[in-house]
């Protein structure tokens, strides 16, 4: 190595310069005590001083080697010792706005409280900030992920703090002394309508995920506008696809979030399924394309979470022990679970009835009625009112003759029961006459849409047929 090398020369350079001096030195002495020595015989005190000098040079020839062996040798492996450190202040880890602005990112289970102390703010001015009109809802209420920006110099007082007290507000608050200063920057929105499509491989929520859907907008899509067609515990299978149109609010170039779906296709077990969104009379519902409402008229089972327990038919009163008619249908659930209107309808009656106890009848339109029984208690309605289909309208119970909690669900046409579980549904109204025109050109731009952004995506998958609902 080249360390050694070089350390090996210098050695044998030293040893060489002082074996000269030594020998130089020791013959000068020599001749000065011992001149006897190099012209006549030695006397005892001639012995003397050579044995002196053999051992002073003995000496010098043990020690000196050692000597420079100790400067010849490498230098030890430098290493260094790491010393821990006290963290850094939040804002420094998240970067700074010019000389003084210093940004922080709310992390999960932070308070205000401990983002002033970390960032050693006294708490006196974050009682008075939050004083300040419409701040205290906007500073108390941190998600993980907000940001607020301090104007807080190295050495020195806070002189501002800015947040964002809305979606479309930024405000910038200044201490002055006593005073504080409000600054409100508008953030202006746009709108934009997009097409996500994607293709099932796993599951619906990872297929809408990785497609851009918002959780929101793949609910909306699965417990309400094909939830009447598709089954989708049981009918979604991979390869299954979907194309959504929706808007979505843009703010900096930022996606803040998605607006209502306003178009959909579900391509399931080799059909497709359309969905659009349209007002009728002031009532927005979703169309298939040819007009007809995606909602059907009827729930056949109006309850969630529970068994049916008693058929429709002639059987013995459990409670009277007597054979009579069953005119309708049980289904045995928990006491306070709740039940929703079959359909759209006027409430025609709340409160006790006979056997049936703490009762509630609908009137659906078209001669269709429900009735619904032995409920804990009733819902937020009153009769008279008009409701929309799923309303909660009570909740299981026991009242009036009943040996356990279920409910006694009734349908009658003109008057007369029908078993709910096997009469044919009314369908629903489709669109007619300006009302079909109008959807047809609101809806096609949607669908052009959906169709150009298939064709590239799915280009290699077999054409699907058109659905037409399969659920009564």
């Amino acid at each position: 190595m080249p360390n050694t090398d070089n350390g090996n020369a210098r050695k044998q350079r030293f040893q060489q310069r002082l074996s000269i001096l030594h020998a130089s030195g020791l013959h000068r002495k020599l001749k000065q005590h011992l001149p006897a020595a190099f012209n006549s015989r030695w006397t005892r005190r001639h012995w003397i001083h050579a044995t002196l000098f053999a051992t002073i040079g003995a000496l010098t020839a043990t020690i000196v080697p050692g000597f420079s062996n100790a400067l010849d040798a490498p230098m030890a492996d430098h290493k260094t010792l790491a010393l821990a450190l006290p963290p850094a202040a939040a804002t420094r880890k998240a970067g700074t706005l010019g000389d003084s602005w210093q940004v922080v990112r709310i992390r999960s289970g932070q308070t205000l409280g401990a983002l002033f102390d970390e960032l050693s703010i006294p708490a006196t001015t974050m009682y008075r900030l939050l004083q300040h009109p419409d701040t205290r809802e906007a500073l108390t209420r941190l998600r993980p992920g907000t940001e607020i920006a301090f104007d807080l110099p190295v050495s020195g007082a806070l002189r501002a703090i800015r947040f964002e007290r809305d979606p479309l507000h930024r405000v910038e608050l200044s201490l002055h002394g006593e005073d504080i200063r409000e600054k409100v920057i508008e953030r202006p929105t746009t709108t934009r309508t997009v097409v996500a499509s994607g293709r099932i491989d796993s599951s619906l929520y990872a297929a809408g995920t990785n497609a851009g859907l918002s959780p929101t907008a793949i609910n909306q899509m699965a417990d309400d506008i094909f939830k009447y067609d598709i089954d989708f515990d049981k009918d979604i299978q991979p390869g299954d696809r979907f194309s959504v149109v929706m808007d979505e609010t843009l703010r900096e170039g930022e996606r803040l979030g998605s607006g209502l779906i306003k178009a959909a296709t579900f391509t399931t077990g080799g059909k497709t399924y359309t969905a659009f969104r349209f007002e009728r009379d002031g009532k927005a519902e979703y169309f298939d394309i040819t007009g007809r409402p995606l909602k059907k008229s009827f729930i056949r089972m109006p309850i969630p979470y529970a068994r049916l327990s008693s058929t429709f038919g002639a059987r013995r009163h459990p409670i009277l022990g007597t054979m009579r008619m069953h005119k309708g249908v049980d289904y045995a659930a928990s006491s306070g679970t709740p039940i929703m209107a079959a359909g759209d309808a006027r409430v025609q009656f709340v409160g006790k009835q006979n056997g049936y106890g703490n009762v509630v009848v609908l009137d659906h339109g078209r001669g269709y009625s429900t009735l619904y029984g032995h409920m804990s208690r009733f819902g937020k309605i009153r009769a008279g009112e008009r409701i929309p289909q799923g309303t909660v309208i009570g909740y299981v119970g026991m009242t009036g003759l009943a040996t356990g909690p279920h409910l006694h669900y009734e349908f009658r046409v003109n008057g007369q029961q029908r078993n709910p579980t096997t009469v044919t549904m009314p369908p629903p109204e489709p669109l007619h006459g300006a009302q079909l025109a109008a959807f047809r050109a609101q809806t096609a731009p949607a669908l052009a849409k959906m169709e150009s952004v298939e064709k590239v995506m799915y280009a290699d998958a077999e054409p699907a047929k058109s659905g037409s609902g399969k659920k009564g």
